[in-house]
């Protein structure tokens, strides 16, 4: 009987500390920004980025959908590749660093396949997650009121 009510407990907490994914399409561009220290890399950071949209997102991570799981030599999920991305959100851009944590190839036919990447946000400057979660929380509704009426317009 004990051991029932602690796994439940367990089971809600668990479900809590989850951050809630939000189902969202929008421009992204990932990027990796070269290694000083190779010595052979003379791509302007320009000619490293990949284009695709995002997934989902929550105030933890994203998922996106690139057409390639690498920019050159470099996996977008490597171990310890720091990445950066900015996100084209109706109400502006928001820039992040984020780690791929994992993928999966998503496609039924070699030409046509992408793939799903999940990130983890690791550095965003304060101004922007304040803009990130106040989307992830209102959407595209602004809230604005009406200087006429005082009324919302949402």
């Amino acid at each position: 009987m004990i051991r029932k009510l602690i796994s439940k407990f367990n089971r809600s907490l668990a479900e809590r500390m989850v951050a809630e994914r939000r189902k969202h399409s929008f421009p992204i561009k990932v990027w990796f920004e070269p290694d000083k220290g190779t010595g052979k890399l003379k791509l302007p950071i320009e000619k490293l980025t990949v284009h695709g949209e995002t997934m989902d997102m929550s105030s933890s991570g994203i998922g996106f959908i690139v057409s390639s799981i690498r920019i050159k030599e470099n996996y977008l999920v490597g171990e310890g590749c720091t990445l950066n991305v900015e996100i084209d959100l109706p109400t502006g851009k928001v820039p992040m660093q984020v780690v791929g944590r994992r993928y999966e190839q998503v496609g039924q036919h070699i030409s046509t396949a992408r793939y799903l990447i999940g990130a983890e946000i690791i550095n965003v400057s304060e101004e922007a997650r304040e803009a990130y979660e106040h989307f992830l929380f209102h959407g595209e509704r602004q809230g604005k009121r009406s200087l006429a009426f005082g009324v919302d317009k949402t």
